[in-house]
């Protein structure tokens, strides 16, 4: 075997298929639906151990990976918790700039600040 398949379990393919491209959107659409509510991020950390969890049996059911595996869990835990707070910043990014226009201005991609001048 492989050091990443000995990781986590399942090979290179299965990763990039499962985690990152099925369940990584699952992540990216959990951030945005915080945001866009105006739950505080600490909330996408528990959705993306449940999520982390779906993606282990996924990758358990449909490719006969191990289902319990714990560095390969937490590895897939931690990229779609990664994922999930990247969409909420910058969908909060982009909700503060357009729902408040008179006090914040855009920055970059997950940031924002308020407009000179104005007064808090």
């Amino acid at each position: 075997m492989s050091g990443f398949a000995e990781l986590t379990g399942s090979n290179l393919g299965v990763f990039i298929g499962v985690t990152l491209v099925f369940m990584g959107g699952c992540s990216f659409m959990t951030g945005q639906a915080l945001a866009s509510t105006w739950r505080p991020a600490w909330h996408a950390a528990p959705y993306a151990l449940l999520l982390g969890l779906a993606d282990r049996f996924l990758g358990f059911a449909l490719f006969q990976g191990p289902l319990l595996s714990l560095t390969g869990y937490l590895l897939d835990a931690v990229v779609l918790m990664v994922i999930s707070i990247a969409s909420f910043r910058a969908t909060r990014a982009r909700q503060m700039v357009s729902q408040y226009p008179w006090l914040y201005q855009r920055t970059g991609i997950f940031s924002w600040r308020e407009i000179e001048g104005k007064a808090s």
